[in-house]
């Protein structure tokens, strides 16, 4: 895998859809799933089969008409406590997707373990081992999303970090930092990231690749995604227009083009980059919320002068107020 190459995860379908005001239906699920895959995004989460009838048609759906390039994923949680894998219904449902790859998240945090949960440590790794185990028997490939990490890791980082082991050691390919509450600034962001990459022995070729999951409820869920690929991961997960619950989660129409214009990292072909602003606009006609006119990037005022200095400047050479050339993305 090259070093400047970052691999795109859109939750759009799943973690937007959970955004107050977005109701998607199943023609708009694929309807977007097919946006998505046009642009190049790699990886597109569809939902969590299982848990609402709209998702299992979504995938079965894909089945019949699948997408040219994009991986569709099913999400999934670990087994409950106490239970095989086998015989999870959830799981079940997880199978009868027929995705190839699955994301299961997993309790990192000792505190969601014991409250919410309600289970031993030891149980928990045992659910998060059993789980991967079970799904890479049935020939399925594994992202493992480590849920609540970073307060995780700030309270109790031996156990954070052992909740990892067990899923690297069960075969997950992918392991994802989740800052699902989305209180951790940049800064905290680097110098766990920049541990945990000390800390784990992910130089045999069979190690998985990191990834990061930011929520926006600090207004840094870009920063932080961009401050985890300069500490050395490999995937950021986001959503189109930064929908998401609450605050939202990561942009992707402002994290693709910082990520690939800024810093020189591989995440789409160029006349693929230029479809960004269209189809920022036309996912949220889908979704049926009014775009930010503001929003960096995509949206009608980023390149916009209202008059004076500004206007004459740019008249002459676009480069004294452009930090980009607009026809990039479109």
């Amino acid at each position: 895998m090259s070093e400047k190459k970052v691999w795109l995860y859109d939750t759009t379908l799943r973690d937007g859809a959970q955004r107050e005001g977005i109701s998607l239906s199943l023609t708009d699920k694929i309807n977007i799933a097919r946006k998505l895959d046009e642009m190049g995004i790699p990886f597109i989460e569809g939902g969590w089969p299982g848990a609402n009838p709209k998702d299992v048609q979504f995938f079965w759906q894909l089945q019949e008409q699948p997408l040219k390039q994009a991986q569709i994923v099913a999400f999934c949680s670990t087994r409950r406590p106490h239970q095989h894998a086998q015989n999870d219904q959830l799981l079940k449902a997880i199978l009868s997707a027929n995705t190839l790859w699955v994301t299961i998240f997993g309790k990192s945090w000792d505190l969601h373990v014991t409250e919410g949960l309600k289970t031993s440590l030891e149980e928990n790794l045992a659910m998060i081992e059993d789980t991967i185990e079970f799904l890479r028997s049935q020939g399925r490939r594994v992202i493992y999303d480590a849920e609540h990490w970073f307060d995780g890791y700030k309270q109790n980082p031996e156990y954070a970090l052992l909740t990892l082991k067990s899923a690297i050691k069960s075969g997950a390919e992918w392991v994802v930092f989740c800052d699902t509450n989305g209180g951790t600034l940049p800064h905290e962001i680097s110098q766990i990231v920049s541990e945990v990459v000390t800390k784990l022995d992910l130089d045999r070729e069979d190690s998985p690749q990191l990834g990061i999951h930011t929520h926006n409820d600090s207004g840094t869920a870009v920063a932080n995604a961009i401050a985890s690929v300069l500490e050395g991961v490999r995937m950021v997960q986001g959503t189109i227009n930064g929908y998401g619950e609450r605050c939202g989660n990561a942009n992707l129409c402002t994290l693709i083009p910082n990520l690939q214009l800024k810093l020189g990292y591989q995440c789409l072909q160029p006349q693929q980059l230029k479809k960004l602003t269209s189809n920022s606009r036309l996912i949220s006609e889908i979704v049926n919320l009014a775009p930010d006119d503001h929003a960096p990037f995509v949206e009608r005022s980023a390149f916009a002068h209202k008059g004076g200095i500004h206007v004459s400047a740019v008249a002459k050479n676009p480069l004294t107020y452009e930090h980009i050339e607009p026809e990039s993305i479109g």
